[in-house]
């Protein structure tokens, strides 16, 4: 696949997972390149100009923080629910990234963990932080937004978002918990999407395989392959239409 709109190789090494953006073993980032990309082809199929944004497989909410940081224009409101209590808990601190407050006192965390261990690198993050901030400053302030612990495969909506973005566990470092359909947890995962959201929103679901399996007669409005990623992007009426 080549990038159609994040084109430019811009440094985004003050979202790396750990950097400023808090991480815990067993909940791994996402490309950010890959995420913004993602982000921009979905706002074309999406109605209106600014979106609701949702993830229900958030994991520690690496995901829709870092979105919700490099396009904040585009983004009214933020939700990142998972099954697990633990992971939602480090997807909420993350999620206050999306606040100013949240990242002065992210900053000065990082600036006291300077002169606690005398490490340059903690100096290096407080002003990524610092950073961050001016750029949410500048591209329409506080992003507000709320976590959640839900089983995606329990839900019965319904659910206000416009466009899901979700990258799915795929095994190594993460699992499919909660109450996991028989089949393909994937195709169970849109289905219950096709149940709780709007008919204008749209779904983007990636994973580590070749293809992203959808449900019998539902045409994705776009698939994508890059490195060992799969997405697709699926209107939530085709889900709906579906089941």
């Amino acid at each position: 696949m080549s990038y159609r709109y994040a084109t430019e190789r811009t440094d985004h090494s003050a979202l790396a997972s750990g950097q400023v953006l808090r991480s815990a073993p067993g909940y791994p980032g996402f490309p950010v390149r890959l995420a913004s990309e993602l982000l921009q082809r979905a706002m074309v199929h999406v109605e209106g100009g600014q979106v609701r944004l949702w993830d229900p497989c958030c994991g520690s909410g690496y995901l829709v923080a870092v979105l919700g940081l490099l396009h904040r224009d585009r983004l009214t409101h933020v939700r990142a629910t998972d099954v697990d209590e633990d992971a939602v808990g480090i997807a909420a601190r993350n999620l206050e990234l999306l606040t100013a407050e949240g990242l002065a006192e992210r900053e000065r965390e990082l600036r006291r963990s300077a002169l606690d261990f005398g490490r340059v690198a903690f100096v290096e993050r407080a002003e990524s932080a610092r950073d961050l901030a001016a750029g949410l400053a500048a591209t329409g302030g506080d992003l507000p937004h709320e976590s959640a612990v839900a089983d995606v495969f329990g839900l019965t909506g319904p659910v206000d978002a416009d466009l899901v973005i979700t990258d799915v566990p795929y095994g190594e470092m993460t699992h499919w918990e909660g109450g996991v359909p028989e089949g393909d947890p994937i195709r169970g995962l849109l289905a219950a999407m096709g149940r709780v959201l709007p008919p204008h929103a749209v779904v983007v679901v990636t994973a580590r395989t070749r293809r992203i399996p959808l449900p019998e007669g539902v045409r994705a409005l776009e698939r994508v392959k890059i490195g060992n990623r799969s997405a697709a992007l699926v209107r939530a009426r085709e889900l709906a239409a579906a089941l």
